[in-house]
Formats: C-alpha cells, sequence, structure tokens
C-alpha cells in the first residue's frame, strides 16, 4: 500500500501575473522550485487565500530569482494579481516511508524571494 502525502509546499507566495491566453499551467520562478524540490510539468494543488479557490494544475519553469507566480490559461481566472496562494505537491510514500517523511515547506516575503 502507498499513502499520498504532502510532499512539499510553497507557502504564501504572491500572484505576479494572470494570463488567460497562454496554455494552461502555473509559472514558477526556479529558484522557488529548487527550494521546494517541486519539478518542472509536476501536478500541485493551488490554494487562493484570498477567495478559497483550490484547483489543480502542472507547473512551468519561470525566471531564476525573477518572484514570477503566474496562472495562465483557464486558471488565470480563479486569481486575481497579488493574490496570496499556497502551493502543494504531494507524493506516494509506502508505509514505512511514510513513517520518517519530513515535507519541505519554503517561506517567501512579500515579493516572492525565499526567506531564510
Amino acid at each position: 500500500m502507498f499513502l499520498n502525502l504532502f510532499r512539499a509546499k510553497l507557502h504564501r507566495v504572491t500572484v505576479t501575473q494572470a494570463d488567460l491566453n497562454y496554455r494552461g499551467s502555473i509559472t514558477i520562478d526556479e529558484a522557488l522550485l529548487d527550494a521546494s524540490g517541486i519539478v518542472e510539468n509536476e501536478r500541485v494543488q493551488i490554494v487562493n487565500v484570498n477567495n478559497g479557490e483550490r484547483f489543480e494544475t502542472y507547473v512551468i519553469k519561470g525566471e531564476r530569482g525573477s518572484g514570477v507566480i503566474c496562472l495562465n490559461g483557464p486558471a488565470a481566472r480563479k486569481v486575481q494579481v497579488s493574490d496570496i496562494l499556497i502551493v502543494i505537491a504531494y507524493g506516494f510514500y509506502s508505509a514505512e516511508e511514510a513513517k520518517v517523511h519530513e515535507p519541505k515547506t519554503v517561506h517567501v516575503d512579500g515579493n516572492n524571494q525565499i526567506i531564510a
């Protein structure tokens, strides 16, 4: 049996852009991806703190150090620029792995720069 556990989270990132006329996804600063362990094309859950929306999409790598958090395609309708989001990735773990698993949470400032 495998358990689907919270694996990584970008906590309280700020939406910098929303582009309805782009393919569906979320563009995330590459530095944030590296820090969290979330990878390009990975399915993630998006939780919008401002309006309560919860939805899933996949990740596109954004420019490193830019702070970009851009919702693309239909997902752009679920956010406003400056909304606060939580981006969550999950993984499958055996029962034994689950006992020792420690998820990674990345905290950011208001410009989506990593807080040490």
